[in-house]
């Protein structure tokens, strides 16, 4: 069974809990970023939804203007995006 998010928020603080009795320090940065962001990724338990789609997408597009660097033109460089995400399909009507 999937974890609340009450359940989550224990399990997490008990992590946090060990981490730093151990005297992990090369989580310190982890740490802090996780509890400024607690809300946030706590509330996955609540909707399990996560940005993955987002981020690949934006991924995806930021190789591309990689890709076609010098295009000064930014309606062919959406015809690219277009391209390379939906095929030559979308030009073929």
């Amino acid at each position: 069974m999937p974890l609340s998010k009450g359940q989550a928020k224990r399990k997490l603080s008990g992590w946090i809990r060990r981490v730093k009795n151990a005297g992990m320090t090369c989580f310190q940065s982890f740490l802090k970023t996780l509890r400024r962001h607690w809300d946030e990724i706590t509330n996955y338990f609540t909707e399990r939804r996560n940005s993955g789609f987002v981020e690949g997408l934006n991924n995806k597009i930021k190789v591309l203007k990689r890709r076609c660097y010098g295009l000064s033109n930014l309606r062919r460089l959406y015809q690219r995006v277009c391209l390379d995400l939906c095929g030559y399909r979308v030009f073929a009507r």
